[in-house]
């Protein structure tokens, strides 16, 4: 919700401007709360109000402002959003605003813009002519931008409490605990993806190695074949391990039939790059015949978008891999637009880095077996995360269930 302060000032009670204004913001649909009154005790004497108004958005809020004040309120704090220039690429003014991953609106020539894409800890660049505004990374700002300056003019919206996001979301929190009802959560995030999807939203899968080394990726597969998952991000490892799986039946070395060490196995992962690189990547390696099942090859079958990102312990890498770290983010950053649930399994980095980049309105459920990885994301700012204590294969095992009906194959 988003939350305005008027006053009122005069006689309240005699010309039932009070009452007036309260069924203003009531007809249309907000919110209010009385702060403070000073009631005169003469006749003769002015009475002063203050009250917090809400509503679900911002436009909501500005149509009752607006309304209220056409009758006689006075909004505090309606100033124009402070902006100063950008005078070094790179290099944003002293005392920027440092924006949240939570929806915002600036004030620009008296009109709430809303910030699209919002991404926390980036500066609030404005184009005047346009009226809009886009958070930026510091880097990326440029000469002559207009950033916001001070935390005047901003509209931060609280947290939703909706009865019926409550109710169909209510496991969201940032407590994390073993003995929570998993299988209760599984059903409800199935239920979420199932709605996502029949509306036409998108799902982001991010996923660690662990996937594979479980032997749920071919759950994983299962749900990106039957259109569950619409952005991929990994590293490295989770595309090389993969491969690996398909070419020679193992992850790691260890056959995924058995659990037993497969013979010079130390080398399968090495063999398993070399022949992609070969072959020029994973999607000729589709092409060519080589690939014919696994997570990848789900992934390129369908034209599913997916972002590896390197980092300084690959092998290889393979191809695709986006070996600059700052490359890497910006593909993830242009790949999560429009993005409404994230799933984040067994990947404390990846997790992170993602839940960076991500609105809080995105609902995000962080899958691990260490409960730290939960507390670790949403210590670093995204307070919308779901924690679900399990491994790999056991969730991925149920969800594929729950949204396919397909057994293990």
């Amino acid at each position: 919700m988003y939350s305005a302060e008027i006053e009122l000032t005069g006689h309240l009670i005699d010309t039932q401007l009070l009452s007036r204004v309260i069924d203003v913001i009531t007809n249309l649909g907000g919110e209010f709360e009385v702060r403070d009154t000073e009631i005169g005790k003469n006749r003769d004497d002015v009475s002063w109000a203050s009250l917090v108004v809400r509503a679900d958005s911002c436009e909501e809020l500005d149509r009752i402002v607006r309304e209220a004040v056409a009758l006689g309120a006075v909004c505090v704090g309606s100033e124009e959003v402070r902006l100063a220039k950008v005078k070094k690429d790179g290099v944003c003014p002293e005392d920027f605003y440092c924006s949240t991953n939570i929806d915002t609106f600036v004030n620009v020539g008296g009109s709430w813009v809303k910030v699209d894409p919002m991404e926390m800890d980036c500066a609030i660049v404005v184009d005047l002519a346009s009226k809009s505004a886009r958070c930026t990374p510091i880097a990326d700002v440029k000469v002559g931008d207009a950033v916001v300056i001070g935390c005047t003019g901003l509209r931060v919206a609280q947290a939703a409490e909706k009865e019926e996001e409550a109710e169909a979301f209510s496991f969201m929190g940032s407590d994390v605990s073993s003995e929570r009802q998993k299988s209760l959560l599984v059903q409800r995030v199935a239920d979420e993806m199932r709605k996502i999807k029949a509306e036409g939203g998108k799902i982001l899968v991010v996923a660690g190695p662990a996937v594979i080394h479980t032997g749920a990726g071919q759950y994983l597969s299962q749900l990106i074949d039957a259109g569950y998952v619409n952005v991929f991000f990994a590293g490295n490892a989770v595309a090389v391990h993969d491969v690996e799986s398909v070419l020679f039946g193992t992850s790691l070395g260890v056959y995924l039939r058995d659990g037993s060490a497969a013979p010079s196995g130390h080398r399968h992962h090495l063999l398993a790059i070399n022949r992609i690189r070969e072959l020029g990547g994973l999607k000729p390696a589709v092409e060519a015949g080589v690939l014919k099942e696994g997570v990848m090859y789900s992934l390129v079958k369908n034209n599913v978008p997916f972002v590896l990102a390197g980092s300084i312990r690959d092998d290889g890498p393979l191809p695709e891999v986006i070996t600059d770290t700052v490359a890497a983010q910006n593909a993830m950053r242009q790949s999560i637009l429009g993005v409404e649930m994230a799933l984040m399994i067994c990947t404390m980095l990846h997790s992170i880095a993602t839940g960076n980049l991500l609105p809080a309105r995105v609902k995000t459920i962080c899958v691990d077996i260490n409960p730290a990885t939960v507390t670790k994301l949403v210590d670093r700012g995204s307070h919308q995360a779901v924690g679900i204590v399990s491994d790999a294969e056991w969730f991925l095992k149920d969800l594929a269930m729950m949204l396919t009906g397909e057994e293990e194959s």
